[in-house]
């Protein structure tokens, strides 16, 4: 992500000083907590691939805000799309066999 973001220099700045680390350690840590499972994947092409027909396609988004897959003609939020196809993408890599990347908690007395 840091290194495709085209942002003027204030952005820049919040940008690189965010620790996505971090923000996965909290992430893996509250999921834990409630007993949900984390799995990580590859987020490549995510918005340019069809959550219905899985057609990928640099065509597909017609705008910033618009997924207009071509050969099936689905059209969702370009967002919403992507978030589906990166839920999809976890449930298969969790029904293979993955392992939760959520640490174990320890009690601290």
């Amino acid at each position: 992500m840091r290194e495709r973001a085209r942002l003027k220099k204030p952005q820049r700045v919040t940008l690189h000083s965010w620790a996505f680390h971090q923000l996965g350690e909290f992430i893996a840590y509250k999921a834990k907590r409630a007993g949900v499972p984390v799995v990580s994947v590859n987020p490549a092409y995510s918005s340019r691939e069809c959550s219905q027909c899985h057609h990928i396609d640099k065509r597909n988004r017609s705008s910033q805000a618009v997924f207009a897959c071509r050969p099936c003609g689905f059209v969702e939020h370009a967002d919403l799309n992507a978030s589906h196809n990166i839920a999809s993408r976890g449930w298969w890599v969790w029904v293979c066999g993955a392992r939760s990347v959520a640490p174990a908690l320890t009690l601290v007395s």
